[in-house]
C-alpha cells in the first residue's frame, strides 16, 4: 500500500523530469497565449494539460512519448483554434465571451449581474480593490472575457471609449462614452 517497487519510483522520477520538462519545453514553443489569464477554453486545455502529465506520471501503461503527443495535439489544437478565431467573428463567439458592463455612470446593469451570478457587493469590492473610494468617481466596472473585473476611474471626456466592445454599452448614449 505504502510501498510496491523502486522500479515504479524510478519510472516515476524519470518519466515526470521528462514529461515536465517537455510540457515546459512545448508550452515555450507555443507562444504567450498558451499562458495569458484564461477564459473558459483556456481552462479546459490547461485541466487537459494537467490530466495528461498525471497520467504520463501515474499510469505505467502510457509511454513518455505518447504523452508528449497528447501534449503537442491539445497545444496544436489550442493554437489552430484561436488562430482562426482571428479570421473569424463566429468561431471567436463560440470560444469567447463578450465582456460585459456590470456598472455604468451610477447604474447597476441588473440583468447582467443576474445572468453572471454577481452581487452588488462584489461589484463594491472591485471598485475598493482599484484604490476608488466612491461608486461616483468609478465609470463603469467591467466583467471581463475571463472571469475578472475592471474598474474605469471617471476622467475628463475622451474621444474614444474603451468601452467600444463591451455587452451593454451601447445601450447607454454614445456622446457620454
Amino acid at each position: 500500500m505504502f510501498f510496491n517497487s523502486w522500479e515504479i519510483i524510478g519510472r516515476t522520477t524519470i518519466v515526470g523530469i521528462l514529461g515536465y520538462a517537455g510540457l515546459l519545453m512545448i508550452l515555450r514553443l507555443s507562444g504567450k497565449r498558451t499562458l495569458t489569464k484564461m477564459n473558459a477554453f483556456d481552462l479546459v486545455i490547461t485541466v487537459a494539460l494537467g490530466s495528461t502529465l498525471a497520467t504520463i506520471l501515474l499510469n505505467k501503461d502510457v509511454a513518455l512519448m505518447e504523452g508528449l503527443t497528447a501534449f503537442f495535439v491539445l497545444i496544436g489544437m489550442q493554437y489552430l483554434i484561436t488562430t482562426f478565431s482571428r479570421k473569424s467573428s463566429v468561431l471567436s463567439s463560440l470560444i469567447k465571451s463578450k465582456p460585459e458592463l456590470l456598472y455604468f455612470q451610477g447604474t447597476y446593469n441588473e440583468d447582467t449581474m443576474k445572468k453572471n451570478r454577481m452581487i452588488k457587493v462584489e461589484v463594491l469590492q472591485a471598485v475598493r480593490s482599484s484604490g476608488i473610494p466612491s461608486m461616483e468617481e468609478a465609470e463603469a466596472v467591467i466583467l471581463e472575457t475571463y472571469g475578472s473585473i475592471s474598474v474605469l476611474q471617471k476622467v475628463e471626456p475622451r474621444k474614444q471609449s474603451s468601452l467600444q466592445n463591451v455587452k451593454g454599452s451601447e445601450s447607454f448614449k454614445q456622446d457620454s462614452l
